[in-house]
């Protein structure tokens, strides 16, 4: 009951590896249905399908209505950043959704980034000396996140305490 076209090209990377013939796909797109959608494909006439592309198209247009909606290029600026999300977690669900994109504008895509961001010494330093792509945005946080990384760590050793001598003279 997930998003049709997403169950169907990770069908099709998979099955690309191993080769064979319509028939063969056919059986095994078969082995990856369950529940209802398993009980629809079992209710066909048999004889009904004769190719993997007819297969296809009856699946696509009998769980239409689960086909995920085409993203297009500005939906990147209903991306933002949550409180306390960290900017790793934010730069990997905003490129995922960059992926998922037919279209992109460089230009765009930065914008968005940058407006979703939660204010802060990266988006400080992102608007101080702004970026051409998204790839020098992912470049340069990485760089931040391993700085922040760095400072975490030498900050939970600040509070460190040192152990007393074992018995007093």
């Amino acid at each position: 009951m997930q998003d049709l076209e997403a169950h169907l090209t990770a069908f099709h990377t998979q099955i690309m590896l191993t080769g064979g013939s319509g028939a063969v796909y056919c059986k095994l797109l078969m082995s990856t249905l369950a529940g209802a959608v398993l009980e629809w494909f079992v209710s066909l006439p048999d004889g009904h399908i004769t190719t993997f592309d007819q297969f296809a198209t009856l699946f696509r247009e009998q769980y239409l209505v689960n086909k995920a909606p085409t993203r297009l290029y500005y939906d990147v600026f209903d991306i933002k950043q949550y409180q306390g999300e960290s900017m790793k977690d934010y730069l990997n669900r905003f490129g995922v959704q960059v992926v998922r994109l037919k279209h992109t504008d460089e230009a765009m895509t930065v914008h968005a980034f940058i407006k979703g961001m939660l204010p802060g010494p990266f988006s400080e330093s992102l608007l101080r000396f702004y970026p051409k792509t998204f790839t020098e945005i992912k470049h340069r946080a990485f760089v931040h996140i391993a700085a922040d990384d760095r400072v975490t760590e030498k900050c939970g050793l600040v509070g460190l305490i040192r152990p007393r001598a074992a018995g007093r003279p």
